[in-house]
């Protein structure tokens, strides 16, 4: 593996989080890197600036799912509306990592509960409680899976992105029909209205993510690591 057990002790013992490396100790192609995400590789060293690039990505990352939200199509026969927020949940989870995009994803539900109009159907904690509520609280879900996979590297080919970001919208298809089913009972009623009518769109959506990320680090791996580690936010 590129990280090797020599690597891991040097991250170690200088305190730095595992998978956030020097990227100027290293040589070789930047594709072939693992544990580390899109977001991790502009990380800051310092550990105060770190923590504020975290939470800067959290809020922004939050904020395009809201923006997701918006993007949305009404179905006359389901009370669960096509949007955007699939394809950001997933984006947002593969880009930043697991614990990253699930606290993006959290801060979305933070947001939308304490009113923001940021779901598609408005805001507050009705709508959580609502027919979207297991769509919703299972992007936190959704988001923490595909990060993971994305920090093992599933990121960096079209075909294991894909499986990625299908096992990401399964688990937040499970976390919407159940919560369907314990508001209507279990019937054929809750694939009619919960899961049929969106996916085909969300494998489109999945297939331009699936797209996109492997591209990303491809155009990466045309600049060496001490290039990719100038990039970052100096600090003294």
């Amino acid at each position: 593996m590129f990280t090797s057990g020599t690597h891991r002790k040097r991250e170690r013992s200088s305190g730095k989080r595992p998978g956030y490396l020097n990227l100027a100790d290293f040589h070789g192609e930047i594709i072939m890197m693992t544990n580390i995400t899109y977001a991790g590789l502009l990380r800051p060293s310092t550990k105060i600036y770190a923590g504020l690039y975290d939470i800067t990505l959290i809020i922004f990352g939050s904020l395009f799912i809201a923006v997701g939200a918006r993007l949305k199509i009404f179905l006359p026969f389901s009370p669960v509306p096509i949007t955007g927020q699939t394809f950001a949940v997933l984006m947002v989870g593969a880009l930043f990592g697991a614990w990253r995009g699930s606290l993006s994803a959290f801060f979305y539900l933070i947001m939308g509960t304490t009113g923001l109009s940021v779901f598609a159907l408005g805001g507050g904690f009705s709508v959580l409680s609502g027919p979207t509520g297991g769509y919703l609280i299972g992007f936190i879900a959704a988001a923490y899976i595909t990060g993971l996979l994305a920090e093992r590297g599933w990121d960096r080919r079209i075909v294991t992105a894909f499986l990625a970001m299908v096992l990401g919208n399964i688990t937040l298809y499970a976390f919407g029909l159940l919560w369907l089913c314990c508001l209507m009972g279990i019937s054929r009623t809750v694939l009619v209205i919960g899961l049929y009518p969106f996916i085909i769109g969300d494998l489109l959506k999945i297939a331009l993510a699936a797209l996109l990320l492997p591209s990303g680090w491809k155009l990466l791996n045309r600049f060496t690591p001490r290039e990719i580690n100038n990039l970052r936010i100096r600090t003294k």
